[in-house]
């Protein structure tokens, strides 16, 4: 497992996919808690108000991902402002 976090192509493939997920489930979730005009059971309900928590928690880890996949590539791009 070490392994394949070693490889900065692997943490930056994974990343995508963890952001994605993550806003799939943001939107999800915004959608059943907030926009559906149906009733929901009170399981269904709850479980769509934590897709709002657990959606942005997994875009911030996907985002990190991301950062230290593209420092350890060195295609991160830095501008010195003078």
């Amino acid at each position: 497992m070490f392994a394949y976090f070693s490889n900065p192509q692997n943490v930056l493939h994974l990343s995508s996919n963890v952001l994605g997920a993550g806003l799939a489930l943001l939107l999800a979730g915004i959608y059943g808690a907030y926009l559906y005009a149906g009733h929901l059971p009170i399981v269904a309900l709850v479980s769509m108000h934590a897709m709002t928590i657990i959606g942005p928690t997994l875009i911030k880890i996907g985002y990190v991902m991301r950062l230290l996949a593209q420092h350890w590539l060195g295609t991160h791009s830095v501008k010195v402002v003078v």
